[in-house]
């Protein structure tokens, strides 16, 4: 069984701060990410090995955009750090009262 059917998987654009190399101007930049959310149960069909990877899956966001163009120079830039973040299960799920887009899958 392919690992993408134990996902629900949607994509979203968070704003983030970040400062241009090149002409060091600070501004906020759409960034687009993939969200990955483990399904609440097991598809069909799913065998022992399955299982047992279906235990050990957990929600994650993968980066999208690996370059961004600044807006003052217009020089385009590398985006480093993390390309990956692990969503932890016992974060507020979007639309809840104590959901923070800002730190979503910072904790």
């Amino acid at each position: 069984m392919d690992e993408r059917q134990f996902y629900v998987e949607k994509q979203e654009t968070k704003t983030i701060p970040l400062t241009c190399p090149a002409c060091r101007k600070e501004d906020n930049y759409p960034i687009r990410w993939i969200v990955r959310t483990k399904k609440n149960e097991l598809p069909r069909g799913a065998g022992e090995e399955d299982k047992k990877r279906f235990a050990l899956a957990r929600s994650y966001m993968v980066r999208v955009d690996e370059l961004v163009a600044c807006r003052k120079c217009r020089k385009r830039f590398e985006l480093t750090g993390q390309s990956v973040v692990l969503v932890s299960s016992n974060v507020a799920a979007p639309g809840s009262a104590d959901f923070d887009p800002e730190n979503f899958g910072n904790r």
